[in-house]
C-alpha cells in the first residue's frame, strides 16, 4: 500500500503547453523512483476545445488516474469553472490571479493565486513553467530536478530558451515558497528511477523485441503513436517502416511482408480496422501469422477520435466472413502491451494465423512507470514450423525428412499445423491463394468444389486452435474465493477494479475479487466456468453500452452475470464509479449501472 498518493491536474486549452507540462512532471517525478499513472483528456480540434490532464503518482503501486486531484493547475478561466468544484478539502488550486476568477471553492480548498505577469516577465506561454515551480515546493521536490528536466525538453531550442525557462521555474518555486502553505507530506525519493512510457511506445518496442522487420500502417489517433516511434527509430533498428495510403494497403502490405517470412505488424483504430478485415481473413485462408493492433477508441465511424471505449471486440471477434482461427488478446497496462506482442508473435508463428491485439486510448495514449528491468527485450523467438532452407543449406528443418518433390503448403496434419516454407526455397512451390484450395494450394472452386476437401481444410485449420489454450496461462481469480461479489473486466479496466476491491474493503466493508480476462481467443471458458459457479454475485465492468464482454461470455460459457457496471461516455472508469455502483446493486437497486463522469458541460 502506498504511504504517499497524490495528483496533479492541469487544465487548458489545446496549445496551451499542457502535454509538455505534464511531460516533464512525469519524467521528474519517475527519476525520484515514484510510480505514476497519467490521462489526458483533451479533443479532436488542433486548437482550443478543453483539455484536462491528470497526472498521479505515489510510492505504491498506482494503477489508474484515481479518485482526486490535489493540485489543480487551470490555465484559463474554463478550466476553473469546470474543475473547482470538485476539488475537495486538503487539495490546492494554483492560478493566475491577475486573469483568472475562481468562485467560492469548497471547505479546506487552500487558493494560491500568483502574479504570473510578474514571475513569467510577460512571457503568456509560461505560466504552466511557474505554476510547475510552485508545485514542486509545494509538495517537497526540490528545484534541482525541474531545471534539469526543463534544460533536457527545451535543449533544441537554444540556451537562452532553456535559460529563461529555468528562471521562470524558479521565481514559481521561491514564490510559492513565501506565500503558500506546502502539504503535510512530502514526495518521497525511492532508491530505483523508473522509466517513463506510453501505450503506444511500449507497443512498438513490444515489436522490436519480437523481432518485428515490417512496419506499415495509416495515421489514425489514438494509434498513431507506434508508428511515430517505428519512424523515428527504423533506420537505428533496421526496420521497414511504411505509412501507406489506406488502412487496405496497410493489411495487404503487411501480410505480403509475413508470407516472405519476415514478421509484420500494424497498428490502427476501429475505423480502420474495419476496412482491414477482408484482408485479416485472407491471412487466415493462406495461413500467414501478422500481428494487427487495434487501439479502441469510442465510435461508430469516426465517432469520439480522441477518447476511449471497449467498443470493438465483437468487430474483432467477427473480423473478415466465414470460419477461421485467429488469436486475440487484451493487455491491461501498458508493461502488459509490451510483453503481449512477441509471446503473440510467437503464437502466430507456431499456429500459421493473424493475431489481434485489442488496446484503448487508455492504455496507448496514457502515460505510466516501467522499472526499466522489466522492459527485456532478449525474448525468447519462436518461429514455429518453418522451414527456411531446403534442408542441405546448414539451417535447421523441422521437416528435414520431408520428400521436397511433394512439398504440400497446407498439408492436412493432425494437429492442423503444416510445414511453411519461405518462398524461394528450392523444391517447395506452391500457390498462396485467397481461394479455397487443396493441400498443394490448387484452388478447388474453378471446376467443381469438391465438398470433401473444403470440409477437410475447414477442419484442418480449426484444429490448429484446439491445442493453443494449453500455451498461454489461464484467468487467475485475484482475492479471497468466498468473496460477496467478483469483479470481471478484460484489457485496460484492471487497474481500475483492482483498486475498486481495495476501496470496497476500505471504506465500504465489503469483501471482493477480481477476475481478469486477458486473451479472448482461446478462451478458457472452463476455468472461466469453474471461477464464476463459485462466486456469490458476479458483475462485469466494461467501457461500452452493450455490454459486449458480458454477452461473449455467455456465448462461450452459458454463464449470465449477476449485474454490469458500464462506461460508455468517451472517459475512463475512476475507482470511485466501481465502488459506487457495486453499491447500489448489492442493496438491489439495479442491475445495470451506468457511472456518470463528473464534469461541467
Amino acid at each position: 500500500m502506498a504511504t504517499v498518493d497524490f495528483a496533479v491536474g492541469i487544465g487548458g486549452e489545446n496549445g496551451q503547453g499542457i502535454a509538455s507540462t505534464g511531460d516533464i512532471l512525469a519524467r521528474i517525478f519517475a527519476r525520484r523512483g515514484l510510480n505514476l499513472n497519467a490521462y489526458n483528456a483533451y479533443q479532436s480540434i488542433i486548437r482550443g476545445g478543453h483539455t484536462f490532464l491528470t497526472i498521479r503518482a505515489g510510492d505504491g503501486p498506482v494503477r489508474s488516474i484515481g479518485d482526486k486531484v490535489d493540485v489543480l493547475i487551470p490555465l484559463n478561466q474554463d478550466s476553473v469553472d469546470r474543475h473547482l468544484r470538485l476539488m475537495k478539502a486538503g487539495s490546492r488550486v494554483l492560478y493566475d490571479g491577475d486573469k483568472l476568477k475562481p468562485g467560492a471553492p469548497a471547505a479546506g480548498v487552500q487558493l494560491c493565486p500568483m502574479p504570473m505577469k510578474e514571475l513569467t516577465k510577460g512571457n503568456k506561454l509560461a505560466a504552466n513553467t511557474a505554476a510547475l515551480g510552485a508545485t514542486l515546493q509545494m509538495l517537497g521536490i526540490e528545484s534541482e530536478p525541474l531545471e534539469a528536466v526543463i534544460g533536457r525538453q527545451f535543449k533544441k531550442k537554444g540556451d537562452t530558451v532553456v535559460a529563461e525557462n529555468v528562471g521562470i521555474a524558479r521565481a514559481g518555486y521561491d514564490y510559492a515558497a513565501q506565500n503558500f502553505k506546502p502539504f503535510p507530506f512530502k514526495a518521497p525519493r525511492l532508491p530505483r528511477p523508473q522509466a517513463v512510457i506510453t501505450g503506444n511506445q511500449a507497443t512498438a518496442m513490444g515489436g522490436v523485441a519480437a523481432g518485428v522487420k515490417f512496419y506499415a500502417a495509416y495515421p489514425m489517433s489514438p494509434s498513431t503513436g507506434v508508428l511515430m516511434w517505428m519512424a523515428a527509430h527504423a533506420r537505428q533498428l533496421g526496420i521497414m517502416v511504411r505509412q501507406v495510403e489506406d488502412e487496405i494497403g496497410v493489411m495487404n502490405m503487411v501480410i505480403g511482408a509475413g508470407h516472405t517470412g519476415c514478421r509484420a505488424m500494424c497498428a490502427t483504430s476501429g475505423g480502420g480496422f474495419a476496412l482491414m478485415s477482408e484482408a485479416v481473413g485472407m491471412a487466415g485462408m493462406i495461413e500467414t501469422p501478422v500481428v494487427c493492433v487495434d487501439v479502441q477508441r469510442a465510435g461508430p465511424a469516426t465517432g469520439v477520435p480522441t477518447k476511449t471505449e471497449q467498443g470493438d471486440l465483437w468487430q474483432v471477434l467477427g473480423a473478415g466472413q466465414g470460419d477461421y482461427p485467429r488469436l486475440i488478446v487484451a493487455p491491461s497496462n501498458q508493461l502488459d502491451l509490451f510483453r503481449s506482442i512477441p509471446e503473440l508473435f510467437n503464437l502466430c508463428d507456431k499456429y500459421q494465423c493473424p493475431g489481434l491485439v485489442l488496446a484503448d486510448l487508455l492504455i496507448s495514449e496514457g502515460t505510466a512507470s516501467v522499472d526499466p528491468a522489466d522492459l527485456n527485450f532478449d525474448v525468447k523467438i519462436d518461429r514455429g514450423e518453418l522451414i527456411l532452407t531446403n534442408g542441405n543449406g546448414g539451417a535447421e528443418n523441422p521437416f528435414s525428412g520431408y520428400n521436397d518433390n511433394a512439398y504440400l503448403r497446407y498439408k492436412n496434419t493432425e494437429s492442423g499445423i503444416s510445414p511453411r516454407a519461405v518462398p524461394g526455397v528450392p523444391g517447395h512451390i506452391h500457390v498462396a491463394a485467397t481461394d479455397e484450395h487443396d493441400e498443394d494450394g490448387t484452388l478447388i472452386s474453378d471446376e467443381f468444389t469438391n465438398p470433401a476437401k473444403r470440409r477437410m481444410m475447414v477442419e484442418k485449420r480449426a484444429r490448429k486452435m484446439q491445442n493453443a489454450a494449453a500455451d498461454i496461462a489461464p484467468p487467475k481469480l485475484v482475492g479471497p474465493e468466498n468473496a460477496a461479489v467478483t469483479l470481471v473486466g478484460w484489457g485496460s479496466t484492471e487497474g481500475v477494479i483492482r483498486e475498486a476491491v481495495e476501496k470496497l474493503a476500505g471504506e465500504e466493508g465489503v469483501v471482493a475479487n477480481q477476475l481478469h480476462i486477458k486473451w479472448i481467443v482461446p478462451f478458457h471458458a472452463g476455468e472461466v466456468t469453474r471461477i464464476l459457479s463459485r462466486s456469490k454475485k458476479v458483475i462485469i465492468v466494461e467501457n461500452n453500452y452493450t455490454g459486449q464482454f458480458a454477452r461473449y461470455l455467455r456465448s462461450e460459457t452459458g454463464f449470465a452475470a449477476h449485474g454490469h457496471i458500464r462506461k460508455y461516455d468517451g472517459e475512463p472508469f475512476m475507482p470511485h464509479h466501481i465502488v459506487n455502483a457495486v453499491r447500489e446493486q448489492l442493496a438491489g437497486k439495479r442491475e445495470i449501472s451506468i457511472p456518470a463522469h463528473e464534469v461541467i458541460v
